[in-house]
């Protein structure tokens, strides 16, 4: 694990807290597994930060913030921190708690958070559902059309039997494997069936 943080002084208070610890072995950010974030706030900068850990270098970022607000939590989610703890609560046991979840694969929210962060899933979803999209994320047209890619039709194929154009079948297919980050047509069925959709 290793740690990031706004200031020498913060830095070597975290470690200096973790260096001791047995179920910790500290490593330069470059070749952590889990990374120890701290910050004020989640600005624009520390969001750059997160990003670069968890996408560039493959750690999985536990973010430790003063302040968070409503609008941050999701894109700090989005940004690949998978734990986070108040900077004002956060101790050494609390640190390697959720630094041995985020190295483990699960993560860590206190409790306030969890209730902040489930009520602005909910609120996407009811959006998502707004728009057309089922609570699986995919709206009947995608799931139609990929039901149809999976019993080998071709586009002309599932056009006819549904009754769209080419066109349209290759928009809704081109928009959902935009949308979800995949890579073909055998994806994107090898995704439904995975994830349950189809």
């Amino acid at each position: 694990m290793a740690v990031h943080a706004p200031d020498p002084i913060t830095h070597e208070g975290v470690v200096g807290g973790l260096r001791r610890r047995p179920e910790l072995h500290l490593v330069g950010e470059a070749e952590a597994v889990v990374v120890v974030v701290v910050a004020e706030v989640v600005d624009e900068q520390v969001k750059t930060v997160l990003r670069r850990f968890s996408r560039t270098v493959g750690a999985r970022p536990v973010l430790i913030v003063s302040d968070l607000k409503e609008a941050h939590l999701l894109e700090a989610v989005e940004c690949g921190v998978v734990a986070m703890l108040w900077r004002r609560e956060a101790t050494p046991d609390g640190i390697v708690r959720a630094i041995v979840a985020a190295a483990g694969g699960g993560g860590s929210l206190p409790p306030d958070l969890q209730g902040r962060l489930l009520k602005q899933v909910g609120r996407m979803q009811r959006g998502a559902q707004a728009q057309g999209l089922a609570a699986a994320g995919l709206a009947d047209r995608e799931r139609e059309v990929l039901c149809l890619v999976a019993d080998g039709l071709d586009t002309s194929e599932i056009a006819g039997k549904l009754a769209y154009s080419e066109r349209t079948v290759k928009n809704v297919l081109h928009g959902l494997m935009t949308r979800l980050h995949l890579r073909n047509r055998a994806h994107a069925v090898a995704y439904a069936l995975k994830e349950g959709y189809i």
